[in-house]
């Protein structure tokens, strides 16, 4: 059996070497770049990824099943240019592929923020569904939070991701700022409407949630910070809604 690693990418210079260290048991491993200015194409294809220049950006969703449509392998394992696999994690492909048992597995990722490995705030185990047979999974087709959707059964591996999804606060603050537009034009689009008073409240209890229910505070300071940066960003999500009704 073989493998086909896909990585989409903008500007991901300081992520993309180490990450592409991490997966160079693969067959092959593709990258599409949406228009890296910084020299993460040059980094990618001196470490021996095949690279695709793509001129727009369509969203997450339709990036990665651009990417996943270039590859050529019995299985196909989606890796963000944030994210490394670990050799435990490395081992844990191998065998299954060698002997499946599903055809798709769901990984666990193990997050750093500000230098802490967060295993609490609903930061672990995060499991995302990345490992498929080809053929039998794609990526839905949103701008935002995109996922896998199987056909087949699914199946965990043991194992994790190390994920690296910030490099400093400035770089968190612009992620929610970017996601948070992006969602408030998704739920736009849909109909949904909001007040000042609903942004409130789902800004409040989504710190809540972050910082009680899945016990943030177990997390230290960090926890503390991610749980306001969540709460933030849900109310700018709302606001963000509100103002575009108003437009609209």
């Amino acid at each position: 059996m073989t493998l086909s690693v896909i990585i989409i990418t903008k500007n991901e210079a300081a992520n993309i070497g180490e990450c592409l260290d991490s997966v160079s048991f693969a067959d092959e491993i593709i990258v599409v770049d949406s228009g890296s200015t910084d020299g993460t194409r040059e980094i990618a294809a001196e470490h021996g990824a095949r690279v695709t220049l793509t001129d727009d950006w369509p969203g997450f969703g339709i990036q990665k099943n651009r990417a996943l449509d270039l590859a050529t392998c019995d299985w196909v394992l989606s890796v963000d240019a944030d994210e490394r696999v670990t050799p435990e994690l490395a081992d844990a492909i191998r065998a299954a592929m060698a002997a499946p048992g599903a055809d798709a597995y769901q990984i666990a990722r193990l997050s750093n923020f500000c230098g802490r490995w967060i295993r609490h705030s609903g930061w672990w185990p995060d499991y995302v569904l990345r490992l498929f047979r080809r053929g039998t999974a794609r990526f839905k087709e949103v701008a935002v939070h995109e996922s896998v959707l199987p056909q087949g059964a699914v199946a965990t591996l043991p194992g994790h991701f190390l994920h690296y999804p910030y490099a400093d606060l400035e770089s968190f603050i612009a992620k929610i700022n970017h996601y948070s537009s992006a969602a408030a034009r998704i739920m736009h689009e849909k109909g949904r409407k909001t007040s000042v008073a609903g942004a409130l409240g789902h800004g409040a209890w989504t710190f809540v949630r972050h910082y009680v229910v899945r016990r943030g505070f177990l997390d230290g300071k960090e926890g503390l910070i991610l749980a306001v940066m969540a709460g933030a960003g849900s109310f700018f999500r709302y606001i963000k809604l509100l103002l575009l009704s108003r437009q609209g």
